[in-house]
């Protein structure tokens, strides 16, 4: 069974679109960071250290939802992992500056 780690907040629009799509799918395991500091802590760990999140960073993005394969290799992208993107028209995504929300 693959086993993709799906990084997500429930405030976060995007999150919750893409997290519908996973209900009750075994491949995955949602980790919502603002559940518990321990979550957020897995999540920051790699945010800090992984390039992948440099032009989330750059654009002021916090860059969830966050996938992270078996192989340990980390996407932002629903797509690399199956699902489909949110729509652009479908509402607002949240960056650190509160733009978007």
């Amino acid at each position: 069974m693959v086993m993709i780690k799906m990084f997500v907040m429930k405030t976060c629009p995007y999150c919750e679109y893409v997290e519908r799509q996973v209900e009750g799918n075994p491949d995955f395991e949602v980790i919502d960071i603002g559940l518990h500091v321990h979550n957020l802590k897995m999540f920051l760990d790699l945010r800090d250290s992984d390039p992948v999140f440099d032009e989330a960073k750059k654009i002021g993005d916090v860059g969830i939802p966050c996938y992270v394969l078996e192989d340990g290799t980390i996407t932002l992208s629903s797509k690399d992992v199956g699902l489909e993107p949110m729509p652009d028209d479908y509402g607002a995504t949240c960056r650190i500056d509160g733009t978007g929300c």
